[in-house]
């Protein structure tokens, strides 16, 4: 092979190498910024808990799993042995079944990671808001569509308000700032 056609192999090598690491990248980032997966991604908890599942197709009541919401300011989560209520038969060999097992043998609570977080300042009650026939996914979105949860609504100040507005809810500062 003449070294004119060395070079020139070498070359459409080079450039195929580089389209094929732009195309891989490309996918890489839009996959990551969620632009070809519909469905947003919530954090990833400890045990994989699917909304979907739970709450979707089983129909199982929020107030089932978060049973402090409807007599507390916290709606509260899931101790390991309300989920095991289930989950004693229930796919009990399925890897994070046996997990959540490891955290009742250990006496652990699961350490689930947060979605939602307001600050210091502001208070929310959800006995107050369920007694007042707000439904869960006014705040929550369509949980029974999620497998991870994320914030599908934004947990400020306008939106609180808003709603409140709709609702003929108190909007005084000390409403929720006390």
């Amino acid at each position: 092979m003449s070294a004119a056609r060395r070079w020139l192999f070498q070359r459409r090598r080079t450039l195929l190498l580089a389209a094929c690491a732009i195309v891989t990248g490309g996918l890489l980032l839009a996959f990551t910024w969620g632009a070809l997966w519909p469905y947003p991604v919530g954090a990833a908890q400890p045990i994989p808990i699917s909304h979907r599942i739970h709450a979707g197709v089983r129909g199982i009541s929020c107030l089932f799993c978060h049973d402090g919401a409807d007599r507390s300011p916290s709606a509260g989560m899931p101790e390991v042995r309300k989920c095991l209520l289930c989950h004693n038969v229930i796919a009990k060999d399925f890897e994070p079944i046996r997990a959540l097992h490891g955290y009742f043998g250990r006496s652990q609570p699961i350490p689930w990671r947060r979605v939602y977080m307001l600050p210091d300042y502001a208070h929310f009650s959800h006995e107050m808001h369920l007694a007042g026939g707000v439904d869960c996914g006014e705040c929550h979105g369509d949980v029974k569509s999620m497998d991870r949860i994320i914030e599908a609504m934004p947990m400020e100040m306008g939106f609180c308000v808003d709603c409140h507005r709709k609702n003929d809810a108190p909007v005084l500062c000390t409403t929720c700032h006390y």
